[in-house]
């Protein structure tokens, strides 16, 4: 099996690379690995005020097709609104990398981390708004 032209491009010269601070109420951490291959991928988001993917992070331990994908979707996400960023799909990220079937979990790898690091920014926003409700509810009555 051989890499594509696209995947090898992306894995010598990977974008957006590195990590973002996880205790900021802004950012959402998304972990998620591939048993089978023993591919692991976090993919952290930073998001505005605006609802918009302000900057985009993440650390691949796996093959030149899992790095790839990764950095393919970190480009595919920044400056969208984080809702927008849940419609790529994993087919959308093998097909521009021309991953072969037997690498397609690459590609559904990085659209559930897309997932996991939207739905942890969620929860995070929850929890924060959840707690400033109650302080503003327990003044109200003092």
């Amino acid at each position: 099996m051989s890499y594509s032209k696209k995947v090898i491009e992306i894995y010598e010269n990977p974008e957006n690379v590195g990590s973002l601070d996880e205790t900021s109420s802004r950012v959402g951490t998304g972990l998620v690995g591939a048993p089978a291959c023993g591919d692991v991928m976090k993919l952290q988001i930073e998001v505005g005020d605006d609802g918009k993917i302000v900057d985009v992070k993440f650390k691949t331990y796996g093959c030149g097709s899992a790095i790839a994908s990764s950095s393919m979707a970190t480009q595919y996400i920044k400056g969208r609104d984080i809702q927008d960023a849940l419609l790529i799909t994993n087919a959308q990220i093998a097909e521009e990398l021309e991953l072969p079937p037997v690498k397609r979990h690459c590609s559904v790898l990085a659209q559930d981390a897309i997932k996991a690091a939207v739905d942890d920014y969620k929860r995070k926003n929850q929890q924060k708004s959840g707690e400033s409700d109650v302080e503003s509810s327990t003044l109200d009555q003092g």
